[in-house]
């Protein structure tokens, strides 16, 4: 096999040296690099729904939908949630409800093969909450079997049990305009008026608007939602329309200048569905906006029309800084000057919701997107810390209070459990996973192995100065987080993998000697994990099936995350597990492109574990890159 010969100095030049050139070339002339951000087909599917409620559809290119959609179903008839998962239901239910409201008949093959595979895992009345909030915008479901969320949430104080700043940050962006269109309950007329009786496996006559009792303690919610629906049938909620108003104010607070909310098409559609439920006219310029801001999320191709669920215009320039540099390309490079810069005139300086639970931090994060003023994130900032540490900008001095008002921010947002989460301070309350509307479990943002090893590595290789109690404390948490195979759970990447090299990486460079035992058992557990082609790869699946951890076919993301990982473990133990880097890295040269790219077809980043996967476009080609590059620094 072709991978499994030595790595030889005449190949791995060539490599590093294509895929250098890919990158500068696909740079933006404005200095920064940005790829699609793929999830599933629901985000284009409720872009439709929601055009068609605004009556906006015809002065969008949505008729290209049809197109996408009939080449994202599978051979079974449904969609997929992640590539490969052998299709989903919600998502197949949303995909099907959009083809039909762009004008495809029941009758037509595609969608009799997709109504087959819905009905055989249950129908509509088995989909997630808010699929089924969305077919009840349009009358084809009923709101009775919707969780109420009574406006009153609003009003809760800052100090109470539980308030709006308990839920994480995107949860919270997407709820407050709910709180809205769940008290309206509004069914909307849409061209073609649809309905979808036929995807009610039970019958249309025999369905059941109810929330799925459980059985257990957590039936409880279920009998408070009944007392709520029974309150709003009797007009006595409490607090309505100040709740409503309160609701109201803060979409509109929350408006970025360029019609974003919250940085993700969730947020953004739910506030433009809560402007509507408000009457809000069509032209009026905070709806025009909105819905300037949904099409900028859009790609629009010749025959196809799609929309991503958010973009990462930030993390992919941090990233392509770093993989640039550590490939020997030099840090005064015009191109990486240029992305430092736009880096820079990116730095958030004004307060967000992270301010409310977090009382001494000062602003100086970064956001993911464009423009996201209220919600930087930790991962974000501490990637591009270590960008800009990377690279020498002409303004020096700038460059480095930059970093010291980043640092500072990273800082004041630790957790108590010693970790840091990712846009949020403390925000654990697990209990609101249990609620009937949180069905994603994905209602809080806790501390995590991922986003703590990152700030670990930010400190570490930066040589910057944290506290000895904060660094330990960190440092604590990450150990105790090991699973006992030796990995650690990646909670925004897939998965053990992804985990697991970024520990190993922040280890090595912050406590290698103290923590060997710790690294070596990583990175054992990483070299069982290696395939018989030399690369490695791990299943959206491990997430809900834990005996998956580390199993998967081969992908050029994850094969790089492994290498980086035993590559920092080698540093720090002086135990570099020679023959199976080589394996890796002729993997990776094996799989490369003559452009000097990778393909892969799988989803290697999570949006929420079990529920919702992303495809970054750009993992593929930067990540190798830093593979291939520190090896050869380290053998070349």
């Amino acid at each position: 096999m072709q991978t499994e010969n030595r790595v030889t100095v005449s190949t791995l030049p060539e490599a590093i040296a294509a895929s250098q050139n890919y990158l500068l070339s696909i740079q933006n002339p404005s200095g920064y690099w940005w790829a699609e951000l793929e999830s599933n087909v629901t985000i284009t599917a409720e872009v439709v729904l929601l055009h068609k409620i605004w009556g906006t559809d015809r002065s969008r290119a949505l008729h290209k939908v049809e197109t996408y959609l009939r080449s994202q179903q599978r051979q079974h008839g449904g969609w997929e949630l992640f590539y490969g998962d052998g299709g989903e239901l919600s998502t197949s239910v949303e995909a099907y409800m959009a083809l039909k409201l762009l004008g495809v008949p029941q009758n037509d093959p595609a969608m009799i093969k997709a109504r087959e595979f819905i009905l055989e895992r249950g129908g509509i009345s088995k989909t997630r909450i808010f699929t089924k909030l969305h077919l009840a915008l349009i009358g084809c479901y009923s709101w009775e079997g919707i969780p109420s969320l009574p406006p009153w949430v609003m009003l809760l104080p800052e100090n109470f049990l539980f308030n709006i700043y308990e839920m994480s940050s995107w949860a919270r962006s997407s709820t407050v305009p709910l709180l809205i269109v769940c008290d309206r309950k509004p069914v909307y007329k849409v061209e073609p008026a649809i309905t979808l009786n036929e995807l009610y496996a039970e019958g249309a006559e025999q369905i059941k608007f109810t929330l799925p009792s459980k059985g257990d303690w957590t039936d409880l919610f279920i009998s408070l939602d009944s007392a709520f629906k029974f309150a709003e049938k009797l007009n006595l909620v409490p607090f309505r329309e100040e709740g409503i108003n309160a609701a109201e104010r803060w979409i509109l607070e929350r408006q970025e200048a360029t019609g974003d909310w919250g940085g993700i098409i969730p947020a953004m559609l739910n506030s433009l569905l809560a402007l509507r439920s408000l009457d809000y006219d069509v032209n009026d310029p905070i709806v025009e906006r909105g819905l300037q801001a949904v099409d900028n999320f859009a790609i629009e191709t010749e025959d196809s029309y799609r929309v991503q669920p958010c973009i990462s215009p930030v993390w992919d320039t941090a990233w392509a800084i770093r993989a640039l540099v550590d490939s020997g390309l030099s840090p005064a490079h015009q191109a990486l000057v240029k992305a430092g810069e736009w880096l820079l005139n990116k730095q958030i300086l004004d307060y967000g919701d992270w301010a409310i639970k977090n009382r001494q931090g000062k602003p100086g994060a970064w956001a993911f997107e464009f423009d996201n003023r209220f919600y930087p994130d930790v991962d974000d900032t501490a990637v591009v810390v270590m960008a800009l540490n990377a690279v020498h900008l002409p303004n020096e001095k700038l460059k480095h209070r930059a970093i010291a008002r980043a640092v500072n921010w990273i800082v004041s947002m630790q957790c108590r459990a010693g970790g840091w989460a990712a846009f949020d301070l403390n925000n654990d309350q697990d209990w609101l996973n249990l609620i009937p509307y949180g069905d994603l479990k994905a209602m809080i943002d806790p501390n995590t192995a991922d986003v703590t090893a990152r700030v670990l590595e930010m400190v570490g290789s930066c040589n910057l100065s944290m506290d000895a109690s904060n660094l330990q404390r960190a440092i604590n948490y990450l150990i105790a987080e090991q699973e006992p195979q030796g990995c650690w759970f990646g909670r925004w990447g897939v998965n053990y993998i992804y985990g697991t090299s970024g520990v190993l990486t922040a280890l090595s460079v912050i406590a290698p000697q103290t923590y060997q035992n710790n690294i070596e058992r990583g990175a054992a557990w990483l070299i069982e994990c290696q395939n018989p082609d030399g690369g490695w790869g791990e299943t959206c699946r491990s997430y809900d099936d834990p005996s998956l951890k580390g199993k998967g076919r081969s992908t050029a993301s994850q094969s790089a995350w492994a290498l980086i990982g035993l590559i920092a473990a080698g540093k720090a133990t002086g135990n570099f597990a020679k023959p199976v880097l080589e394996r890796g890295i002729n993997y990776l040269l094996a799989t490369q492109a003559a452009d000097g790219t990778w393909d892969e077809a799988d989803f290697t980043g999570t949006g929420f574990p079990c529920h919702f996967y992303l495809k970054y476009h750009l993992y593929q080609e930067y990540f190798p890159l830093i593979a291939l590059s520190q090896y050869q620094t380290l053998f070349g």
